[in-house]
């Protein structure tokens, strides 16, 4: 059984895997993300609305009951997943960062996030912004800053700063976000992840959400590496005959996905006819690294070398 600092540090692809090979269990994988967020969370501020601990246990308990029957609901089995605050989980309050916002729980999930819960999250908690998303630097008067994880002094981007700091630090393998102006990249940008800017329609909004407002805005990927951001979309990703402007081009299953020897192709396996999923464009062009780690010492990966690139995706094209 790896550490927890070690478990922490994996992609969600490597994760997934072990978690579906029973040689890491989601109880384990749970544990870890708790404590860091314990650890890290009163400093930094990016998980908001925590559930009680020990009703995730359990819940994490029951995923591994389903992989010894043999059942996996999907690429996020067992995954700790903190929902922006700007979407609705069932059971959790939707504050939008608000002090005018009402504080009943939500009855429904938001589409995207049915949508991971059916592939096997498990829903935490939520992660802060900025009052009703509206600005670039996450803070707002219910929950309070939250700091960037690199430099606690600085701003942690936004309005997906509270999902982009928890990557950083490991509290979460993975993150959704929104996106109308920047929402997913400038955080990403600021805290040394990748946030994706999905096309118009490749993640649906929700059914009863106003259509002119769809528009301007989408839900989209965030993680820590490239593979694990298109795997993430591919769960978000699907047409929904309810959405008017969900697009009907389908994307493989996350768990088909592989990349190719090089790194540069994420391709479907076993289906050539379905293209690439995500291409790494030319180092010369949009490749970056940079040497740094977050501030504090325990939240670092075991890797300084950090790594963020664009990638385009088929009818996906992340810009907007």
């Amino acid at each position: 059984m790896p550490s927890a600092d070690d478990l922490l540090a994996l992609s969600a692809t490597e994760l997934s895997r072990r978690i579906a090979a029973r040689d890491v269990s989601c109880r384990e994988t749970m544990q870890a993300s708790l404590a860091r967020i314990e650890a890290l969370n009163p400093r930094f501020n990016a998980i908001v609305s925590l559930r009680d601990p020990a009703q995730l246990l359990a819940e994490a308990g029951e995923r591994d009951a389903e992989l010894a029957r043999g059942e996996r609901r999907g690429w996020m089995h067992g995954f700790p997943l903190a929902v922006k605050d700007l979407s609705h989980a069932a059971g959790l309050p939707t504050s939008m960062g608000s002090p005018l916002s009402p504080r009943s729980p939500a009855r429904t999930d938001s589409l995207h996030v049915a949508r991971a819960r059916a592939a096997g999250a498990i829903v935490i908690g939520k992660t802060n912004t900025p009052e009703f998303g509206l600005g670039s630097h996450t803070y707002n008067t219910v929950f309070g800053i939250t700091r960037n994880a690199y430099a606690p002094d600085r701003s942690a981007g936004g309005s997906s700063g509270g999902a982009a700091v928890a990557l950083a630090l490991g509290m979460l393998p993975v993150a959704d976000g929104s996106d109308m102006m920047g929402s997913l990249r400038n955080p990403a940008a600021f805290n040394n992840v990748i946030g994706m800017r999905p096309s118009r329609g490749r993640v649906p909004g929700n059914p009863d959400e106003e259509l002119f407002f769809q528009q301007l805005g989408c839900e989209g990927p965030m993680a820590r590496t490239v593979e694990d951001a298109a795997r993430l979309l591919a769960v978000q990703a699907g047409f929904d005959p309810r959405v008017p402007l969900s697009s009907p081009h389908a994307l493989p299953s996350p768990d088909a996905l592989q990349l190719d020897g090089d790194g540069r192709d994420c391709a479907s396996a076993g289906s050539a006819a379905s293209g690439p999923i995500c291409r790494w464009r030319p180092a010369s062009a949009n490749w970056a690294r940079r040497r740094s780690a977050p501030s504090a010492p325990s939240a670092a990966r075991s890797s300084p070398a950090r790594s963020t690139c664009r990638a385009s995706t088929t009818g996906a094209h992340g810009c907007g």
